[in-house]
């Protein structure tokens, strides 16, 4: 039985609560935290809630520490928890800089635990199809591709902590790390890349960014965006391979050929557990979590994200919000 003690329990330690109890194996038997909505939710659940991770760990038997806190945050309760030989895992970012989580995963290893980093992406069935496309070269090799990744402005996030460069990297540390990390995943460090973006007068950040990153011959371009408008919120990606485009709208992933029908890939979770959050009910939390549990189970490292994979992320996004893009 794998005994997961919860930092946090607003929206994230809330829908990771809710993923663990369909997980055999793995228990939640604690909570951190000190805000009203800490209380009430250990209340809810039934579980002891204590102030810091080490009362935790000091008076608990836990296996897994899980860390849903703030981006700022993040560093100071990982190492509180490798500190005590747990394995770990915390929601994205790792870090804002590539020196902090290189000290993150050196501790890691230096305790004999595992570290693992939410970039939840990597488990919707849209990218493992993407993916094995890129892999198998059933359409052939990629020529191009284009992710995109939209947002109303995030007015929700309380006490405003987003909107702060050295709490949170903005809005590429918030929004297009997912796309960067996918595109790193798929096709290694990029060669060099290109940013442009914008804002309104008086902004502290910029609410709308394009990417180009180019990897040899190979060209791939992403947006995000915090509008100052109330769009839906907007995940898709086009890429263009040797014998089709391939196209995931948000709703379907979709290949296109000459002389063929448009294929439709499955891509239905199996199982969708509700939220609580401004995400539909999902199935990608639960393949996440198993998939972290079970590599602990196995005494394993992820290979669906990886030290390598993270740090180039977290380097590329540290100069880009440094206004360091190469």
């Amino acid at each position: 039985m794998v005994k997961i003690g919860i930092v946090g329990a607003g929206g994230m330690g809330t829908v990771h609560h809710s993923n663990y109890a369909y997980i055999d194996g793995c228990c939640v038997t604690a909570v951190v935290g000190k805000s009203k909505q800490d209380k009430e939710r250990a209340e809810e659940w039934g579980l002891p809630l204590y102030d810091d991770i080490s009362s935790m760990l000091d008076q608990e038997e836990i296996d897994l520490v899980d860390i849903c806190t703030p981006t700022f945050l993040h560093k100071q309760h990982v190492m509180e928890s490798l500190n005590y030989g747990k394995h770990t895992i915390t929601e994205k970012p790792i870090a804002l800089c590539r020196k902090d989580a290189e000290e993150m995963f050196a501790l890691a290893r230096e305790k004999g635990v595992f570290l693992f980093v939410g970039q939840v992406l990597q488990f919707t069935k849209e990218v493992q199809v993407l993916r094995e496309l890129v892999r198998s070269n059933r359409y052939g090799k990629v020529l191009d591709a284009y992710f995109e990744r939209l947002s109303a402005c995030p007015r929700w996030a309380q006490g405003g902590w987003l909107f702060d460069k050295e709490k949170s990297g903005h809005l590429p540390f918030d929004l297009h790390i997912h796309d960067l990390d996918v595109i790193v995943s798929l096709f290694g460090k990029p060669d060099s890349y290109e940013v442009t973006s914008c804002s309104r007068e008086g902004l502290n950040y910029q609410e709308q960014y394009r990417f180009l990153y180019k990897f040899g011959k190979l060209n791939v371009a992403a947006e995000a965006a915090w509008f100052n408008a109330e769009i839906p919120f907007t995940a898709r990606w086009r890429v263009y391979f040797e014998e089709a485009v391939v196209i995931n709208d948000g709703a379907q992933v979709i290949a296109y050929q000459f002389d063929k029908d448009p294929y439709v890939f499955d891509t239905e979770d199996k199982i969708k557990i509700p939220t609580g959050i401004n995400v539909p009910p999902t199935g990608i939390y639960l393949s996440e979590l198993s998939h972290f549990v079970e590599c602990i189970e196995k005494g394993k490292s992820s290979d669906c994200i990886t030290e390598e994979q993270l740090l180039t992320v977290v380097e590329i996004l540290e100069e880009i919000t440094n206004g360091q893009a190469m």
